[in-house]
């Protein structure tokens, strides 16, 4: 479907050319971005499900090093006294965690982009020549 422009060709049928290729062009792209963007999905799921893993075996870790904990307090305290200060610890720095968390997801409020909103509002104007 290439036609090569001639010299002598006139600037009206190289615009009608132009304009009769350019949705198969539009196409191809959407059509290459939709694969590059599926692999690149792939990918990432791929590394979710390695992360999710990751986190499973350090919570199992983080068992085993709160038990080792409880049983080093239980060499100076009572066993249910150093089972309860551990699971104090563990409450307290959930709290603080819970707190840091709210802060940050109110910052994040409301989730539209909004500098970016303003900019292309901006360039509207400017188009329009009002600017």
């Amino acid at each position: 479907m290439t036609t090569q422009p001639h010299a002598d060709e006139p600037i009206g049928a190289t615009v009608h050319r132009l304009s009769e290729q350019l949705p198969d062009l539009v196409r191809s792209e959407l059509r290459l971005a939709q694969a590059e963007l599926a692999e690149k999905g792939k990918h990432a799921g791929v590394g979710i499900g390695l992360f999710s893993g990751a986190g499973v075996l350090a919570l199992y870790g983080l068992t085993g090093l709160l038990t080792t904990a409880v049983i080093a307090l239980d060499l100076v305290l009572p066993l249910w006294l150093a089972a309860l200060i551990v699971t104090v610890v563990l409450f307290v720095a959930a709290g603080v965690a819970a707190l840091v968390g709210k802060k940050q997801v109110t910052q994040a409020t409301p989730a539209a982009p909004e500098r970016a909103i303003a900019g292309v509002k901006e360039d509207v104007q400017a188009v329009k020549g009002n600017r």
